[in-house]
């Protein structure tokens, strides 16, 4: 995750769940925003409006001690397009694959990735007393922390919202169209008139 708020703030959209509670054969949970929730969310990930923010997600044990979220996020945002600045809405589903483990276990750190992309390595801020990183995990994504014995799967859902956002929206069917220059533009730019332009400049 990306690491942007600070460890000891209190989430916007937060969803505790303690690791204890996860049986053997796993846990199917939907979790939803509130509209206050969505609003904060709105704000903060600067969008134009937040109607929708939900995750369906299965948690299950992982390894030793540790626990793996699968499922997805889905969400209906509300952004102003870089072309037109006109308001629109759209659908957004980003998969969740993610694993958590006890802050003892070798954890690497795992890099912050920008808005936008497809890579789903977001990681959660770790606390100041989280032992350094020991090891990596070779061929897979290293580990979230488990703080306290519980994981926070409103703020995990919360992040891939963040992850799925386009950092520069374009409203379906609206082009980027550069203007055109008139002939009279043209003759305004030509070489003649920055040869006269540079003439004002230079010493006679």
């Amino acid at each position: 995750m990306s690491g942007r708020t600070d460890a000891d703030a209190p989430q916007i959209f937060s969803r505790p769940l303690s690791v204890e509670d996860v049986p053997p054969e796993g846990l199917d949970l939907t979790i939803s925003a509130t509209g206050p929730e969505r609003d904060a969310l709105a704000a903060q990930d600067g969008l134009e409006g937040l109607s929708k923010l939900e995750g369906s997600l299965h948690v299950a044990p992982w390894r030793k001690d540790g626990v793996a979220v699968t499922g997805e996020m889905r969400a209906r945002v509300t952004q102003i397009c870089v072309v037109s600045l006109d308001p629109f809405e759209s659908e957004l589903v980003e998969p969740i694959d993610v694993k958590f483990a006890p802050v003892d276990m070798p954890i690497a750190p795992r890099p912050a990735v920008p808005r936008g992309t497809a890579t789903r390595t977001r990681r959660a801020p770790e606390p100041a007393d989280i032992p350094a990183p020991k090891a990596e995990f070779e061929d897979e994504d290293p580990p979230d922390p488990i703080v306290g014995g519980a994981i926070d799967l409103g703020a995990l859902v919360a992040e891939f919202l963040a992850l799925g956002l386009d950092p520069y929206p374009r409203k379906p069917g609206v082009a980027f169209e550069e203007p055109q220059l008139s002939a009279k533009d043209d003759i305004a730019e030509g070489p003649f008139s920055q040869l006269k332009a540079l003439k004002g400049i230079l010493p006679s």
